[in-house]
């Protein structure tokens, strides 16, 4: 059972950082492009004017995206272990207690899912649709519960190796 956590969550992780890395460079794209396209216009008194249309709504879907599927691909080295509870415990102890704070993470991602399920069916209902590029908010907040189920997947697979296994994850400790 152990080997099959770890195989999932490691597979899990090589997803969402692509999911990550990919939507950082489409940010890094869509900025470029807008600047060049800025530029030239001033460089040539509004000859050429190409613009990039709804720039800072793409780079904001895209940023929340980015750090979703960051948040998932790194929930286990993420998070910060208070020394004051922890530093005697034996290794085993100290990870199955760290289990079991990931398992807060778990319901969080749950309930970011539910709810953002809740508002595309709402938005699709509604013909909710973004305010400068018209696009439809429906498959956004899909796209953004999809990657919140992820962080509570991913929680609940190294929740599950914490508490149960004793499996240590690696943690933060403030250096």
């Amino acid at each position: 059972m152990q080997p099959f956590l770890e195989g999932a969550s490691r597979w899990l992780a090589l997803v969402c950082r692509w999911v990550a890395g990919g939507c950082l460079i489409l940010m890094l794209a869509v900025t470029i492009a807008d600047v060049v396209t800025r530029y030239l216009q001033r460089l040539t008194d509004g000859a050429i004017s190409f613009q990039v249309f709804g720039s800072v709504e793409l780079i904001s879907y895209l940023m929340l995206f980015a750090l979703l599927a960051a948040m998932s691909a790194s929930v286990e080295k993420s998070q910060v272990v208070v020394e004051a509870f922890s530093h005697r415990l034996p290794a085993s102890i100290a990870a199955r207690l760290h289990g079991v704070y990931l398992l807060g993470f778990a319901v969080l991602g749950g309930v970011l899912a539910t709810g953002l399920v809740g508002a595309a069916h709402a938005a699709v209902e509604y013909g909710e649709v973004t305010q400068d590029l018209r696009i439809s908010l429906g498959p956004i907040y899909l796209v953004a519960a999809v990657l919140s189920a992820l962080l509570a997947l991913r929680s609940l697979l190294h929740a599950l190796l914490g508490a149960l296994f004793g499996q240590s994850a690696e943690v933060s400790h403030g250096d």
